[in-house]
C-alpha cells in the first residue's frame, strides 16, 4: 500500500469524526433518548451505538466497544432493552441526529456541500468487505436514509466504525488490551487521562496495574512513553491507517480529497457551534494536523 493511500485515510478520519461524534454530545439526541426512557448519558451512548447488533448482551458490547471497563456497560445494558427497542433507539437517534446537525451547520446544512459530500462518502463506504469488522458490518446492515443530510452523517458512521473496527484489531495484534492503549495515548499527550479515564469506567487502581505492566514491557518510564512505546503508538496508528485504506481504494485518491476538502467546513463548523469539545475523549484532533 501507498504510503499516500494510507494518509489519506488518516486525512479522512480526521474530518469523518466530527460530523459523527455529533450525536454522542447534541442535547437533540439526549432528549430523544430521555423520551423513549433510557436513563442517563451512557445508557444512551452505549444503546445508541449499539442498536444495529439488536438487544446485545453487555458482554458482546464490551468485546466490540473494546475500550471500556465491562461494569461501565453492565450499567447500561441489557437494561436499556427494558425501556426501549433497539429498533426504536435507532430510529429517535437517526432523527435527533439530523435536527442536530441542521441546527449546528446552519446554512450549510441545506447547501449543494451536503449533497455532493453524501454521494462520495456512500461510494467509499457502502460496498466495503464487513469481514472482522462487527461495528461496521452491523450499521451497513441498516437502511439508507433518503434525506441528504441524514445520508451524509450514516455514511460517515460507517466510515468511522470501520476505521475504529480496525483500530480495535491494531491494538490487540500490538498485545494491547483498551486499558492499556488509553493508558499509551495518555502518557503519549493528545488526550488527558483525566479525561480518557472517568469517561472509560477504568478506576485508579486499573490504571496504576495497567501502568505497571507497560513499563514491566519497557514501553513506559515514570509514566512517560519510552522510545519504545513511542514506536509502538506510531506503528498502531499506522497499522490503523493501513486497515481504514480500503475506502480511499474504492474512491480513489483524487475524489477522496475531494470528500476531505467538502466535509473539512463541515467538521469546522459542528465544531465552532459547539457540537462536540476538544479536546474530548475521542482523541479527535482539530484543527488537523
Amino acid at each position: 500500500m501507498s504510503d499516500e493511500i494510507a494518509a489519506l485515510a488518516r486525512r479522512l478520519w480526521n474530518v469523518v469524526e466530527p460530523v459523527h461524534a455529533v450525536v454522542y454530545f447534541a442535547d437533540e439526541v439526549h432528549a430523544a433518548y430521555r423520551d423513549i426512557g433510557l436513563r442517563g448519558f451512557w445508557m444512551g451512548y452505549f444503546a445508541g451505538r449499539a442498536h444495529p447488533l439488536g438487544a446485545a448482551p453487555p458482554e458482546l458490547v464490551t468485546a466490540t466497544f473494546f475500550n471500556f471497563h465491562p461494569a461501565m456497560v453492565e450499567r447500561a445494558i441489557p437494561d436499556a432493552w427494558t425501556y426501549s427497542s433497539p429498533h426504536r433507539v435507532g430510529a429517535v437517534r437517526h432523527a435527533a441526529v439530523n435536527q442536530a446537525l441542521g441546527r449546528l451547520l446552519g446554512d450549510l446544512a441545506d447547501g449543494p456541500t451536503i449533497a455532493a459530500a453524501a454521494g462520495l462518502a456512500a461510494a467509499a463506504v457502502e460496498d466495503c468487505d464487513p469481514a472482522g469488522r462487527a461495528l461496521y458490518g452491523a450499521h451497513a446492515a441498516l437502511s439508507w436514509p433518503d434525506d441528504p443530510l441524514l445520508r451524509l452523517w450514516h455514511a460517515c458512521t460507517l466510515l468511522r466504525e470501520h476505521r475504529g473496527d480496525g483500530h480495535v484489531a491494531a491494538n490487540l495484534a500490538h498485545g494491547l488490551s483498551g486499558l492499556d492503549a488509553h493508558v499509551l495515548v495518555a502518557a503519549d499527550g493528545p488526550t488527558a487521562r483525566s479525561d480518557l479515564q472517568p469517561n472509560r469506567g477504568w478506576s485508579d487502581d486499573d490504571w496504576i496495574e495497567a501502568e505497571a505492566a507497560l513499563t514491566e514491557r519497557g514501553l513506559l518510564a515514570g509514566g512517560q512513553l519510552t522510545a519504545r512505546g513511542r514506536h509502538l503508538r506510531i506503528d498502531v496508528e499506522a497499522t490503523t491507517d493501513r486497515l481504514a485504506a480500503e475506502p480511499v481504494r474504492r474512491l480513489g485518491a483524487d475524489r477522496t480529497r475531494q470528500l476531505i476538502d467538502l466535509l473539512h467546513p463541515l467538521a469546522e463548523r459542528a465544531i465552532s457551534a459547539g457540537g462536540i469539545p476538544v479536546p474530548n475523549p475521542m482523541g479527535v484532533p482539530w484543527p488537523p494536523p
